[in-house]
């Protein structure tokens, strides 16, 4: 495994649990830098971040990220002596649960920014201008848990991504993400971890809960395993857990591998486990965005090789220490993950999901998978650390 960090790092100042108690930190010595990370000590819970822009000097592009690289702000342009200030939600954690056990995390998660007791801000961008950030406590909002594996997580370093680090991007500061997602994870396997009871002692009325899960899960071959045994009932103590607290679960079928055949035509590979989420929603009454159908759509659009520009499809030697090519049919790099989470929004708004009133005015409404985003005129600005171990699950 290869893993590259060099950036400073500001560890301001420790900001206490009661609501309304503001940490102000001036960055006006940092503008231009090309990147540098913010760290704030704080209790679990959700922060509003407020982050100042401009600079006298020159023009700006700035680009934020929170924790394990949640997209916030993207390439935010600013001219030659404008101000701006944008705000946003971020949700932060550590393993410990109020009168259990604490999260039982995998080696890989140990030091990940996710799990730390910091709220960590990753400030860059093609010349970034921020001259203060503010944090303070939120405990109004309601906040969206995310639930998954590998295709949802927050990975942490390029040139991995997935749709649960950019969905952040297209919501106002009135709604907050909590992801809880991990690589390799099952329906079943991240509630025995106890990543289900976290997310609930977190949970209050009015907040939602989305699952997606099926990658994993067909691969577990035990007795009282398969789509309508085990999986189903995991995914119902979701939804019955989640409703005891006054919250809306919201199932999601399971991203397409890129699984192409002869015909150019995605080939199902998940067997009976996207169905079995459409008939759980079905009998439970619970939302359900069909991403699963979704990226058939998106993935046959783009065709077999436009596909490995949103797949991790890398020639030899793209990344520092990078031998040997890189090429995983299942894992998207930020381009991928971008227009996922643009599947997974427009699936949100067909559903009529409450939630999506909060949506920033710049998220196209009219996008469909059958028509992608150009991957040419995509820019993103990598973050500094690369890892070119795979993740968990396939």
């Amino acid at each position: 495994m290869f893993k590259h960090i060099s950036a400073a790092v500001l560890t301001c100042l420790s900001l206490t649990a009661a609501a309304g108690q503001v940490a102000e930190i001036n960055l006006t010595d940092s503008l231009g830098k090309e990147y540098y990370y913010v760290n704030v000590e704080v209790p679990d819970g959700n922060y509003r971040v407020t982050v100042d822009l401009g600079c006298k000097k020159f023009a700006g592009s700035t680009t934020v990220r929170a924790e394990s690289r949640r997209l916030f702000i993207e390439n935010e342009q600013t001219r030659k002596g404008e101000k701006k200030s944008i705000s946003f939600l971020v949700n932060k954690r550590t393993p410990e649960i109020p009168g259990k056990q604490p999260v039982r995390i995998k080696d890989r998660e140990r030091g990940k920014l996710d799990w730390d007791q910091y709220l960590t801000l990753e400030i860059t961008g093609e010349r970034q201008a921020v001259t203060r950030v503010t944090i303070e406590r939120d405990t109004v909002a309601p906040t969206v848990f995310l639930c998954g594996n590998s295709t949802v997580v927050d990975q942490d370093d390029e040139p991995w991504a997935s749709w649960g680090q950019m969905i952040t991007r297209w919501f106002a500061d009135s709604l907050c993400f909590c992801n809880m997602a991990e690589s390799g994870e099952t329906a079943s396997t991240f509630i025995q971890a106890g990543r289900l009871d976290k997310a609930l002692s977190m949970m209050k009325a009015g907040d939602y809960i989305i699952i997606e899960f099926g990658h994993n899960d067909q691969k577990q071959n035990f007795p009282g395993s398969g789509a309508y045994y085990n999986f189903a009932t995991a995914l119902k103590t979701y939804i019955d857990e989640s409703r005891a607290r006054e919250a809306e679960p919201i199932l999601i079928t399971p991203t397409q591998r890129r699984t192409f055949d002869k015909e150019g035509r995605i080939q199902e590979s998940h067997g009976d486990y996207p169905e079995a989420m459409r008939w759980v929603a079905e009998r439970e009454g619970c939302r359900l965005v069909d991403l699963h159908e979704m990226t058939r759509e998106l993935f046959e659009t783009m065709g077999v090789d436009g596909t490995k520009r949103a797949f991790v499809h890398y020639p030899a030697n793209t990344f520092p220490g990078q031998e040997t090519a890189l090429a995983d049919n299942t894992h998207f790099n930020p381009y991928g993950a971008y227009e996922i989470a643009k599947c997974v929004v427009t699936g949100l708004l067909e559903e009529g999901v409450p939630f999506t009133k909060y949506l920033r005015p710049e998220f196209p409404k009219d996008f469909s998978p059958l028509r992608p985003d150009d991957a040419d005129a995509f820019v993103w600005v990598e973050s500094h650390t690369t890892d070119l171990l795979k993740p968990d699950g396939n």
